[in-house]
């Protein structure tokens, strides 16, 4: 029996060391591509999800349970050659609310058409190195293992995430020989250098204290107390209009309201305060301009 009992235990450490930081769901949709073999997109996606759920990002031991929920979606739309693939990619990240079955999202982010670019044979291994550009696939997903995983260590505690953005960092370093876009400052303004760039920047430090009060001090108290939760979210929006006002339209900023701004209309029509209202009316119709007449709904009644 004791036997028995200490391989149990055995067994069950061995599966929390295992358990790795992400839960990633990986899609490659290839409904564009014609006379093209699938079975290469299908070993492609289950390659994919074991890049990115199996190895391990970080000297933190998760439970399986604390895995942070993530969505990549490789549209392509063009493959040249046998192994050249030209696509789009998307990135979800999520994570929950405490004593919630709520999840909210933290970034939901797509690059530019077709810029996504990767070579890849069908059955070959998936190798990366931190400081070596070796292949614009799997540094492509390594970036963004390291940007989710740094977004959700911010929410738990400032600047959290510091460590695993510069690791995506790094790896942009890496890639500034390659051919491939998505990687250099000049190219365009929202790409993955300007990513990681805008998030180790100082002048965008508000953004990083912002989603640790939004989170942490405001969502995850709102169970117990909601109003105090909703008053510390509602302050954390007066850090993202400091980054609005001496950077206009960065961004960091798109990034907020593509994830956030139906969150905070659902959240703040629950508020018993008009003053608070009234302020985060008029918090995101500075942060989001273009679609300023949304948040009225937030006065409408339940």
């Amino acid at each position: 029996m004791k036997k028995i009992l200490f391989l149990i235990v055995v067994s069950f450490l061995i599966f929390r060391v295992q358990a790795q930081e992400l839960n990633c769901q990986i899609n490659v949709n290839y409904s564009q591509v014609q006379g093209t073999n699938n079975q290469v997109f299908q070993t492609l996606q289950a390659a994919l999800y074991e890049f990115m759920n199996t190895r391990k990002w970080t000297d933190h031991v998760f439970d399986t349970d604390e895995r942070i929920d993530c969505t990549i979606m490789i549209n392509v739309s063009e493959v040249q050659g046998s192994s050249r693939f030209v696509s789009t990619l998307s990135v979800q990240s999520r994570r929950p609310v405490f004593n919630t079955t709520y999840y909210t999202t933290l970034l939901n982010f797509q690059e530019k058409k077709g810029e996504f670019i990767f070579q890849y044979e069908e059955n070959q291994s998936l190798d990366f190195s931190l400081t070596t550009f070796n292949s614009n696939l799997t540094s492509t997903l390594a970036f963004y293992a390291y940007m989710i995983i740094g977004l959700d260590y911010d929410t738990f505690s400032s600047e959290g995430g510091t460590a695993y953005f510069q690791k995506a960092q790094q790896i942009v370093t890496a890639a500034q020989n390659s051919a491939e876009a998505g990687w250099k400052a000049y190219e365009e303004k929202r790409n993955r250098y300007w990513l990681v760039e805008d998030m180790l920047n100082s002048t965008y430090q508000p953004f990083r204290r912002y989603m640790y009060r939004y989170h942490r001090l405001g969502l995850d108290v709102m169970a117990e107390r909601q109003q105090a939760g909703t008053a510390e979210m509602s302050e954390s929006l007066r850090l993202l209009e400091r980054v609005q006002r001496s950077e206009p339209n960065s961004f960091l900023i798109s990034l907020f309201t593509t994830a956030k701004s139906e969150e905070i209309v659902e959240v703040f029509k629950g508020s018993t305060s008009p003053t608070e209202k009234a302020k985060v009316i008029q918090s995101m119709k500075l942060l989001d301009p273009a679609n300023s007449n949304k948040y009225d709904a937030i006065n409408a009644q339940n």
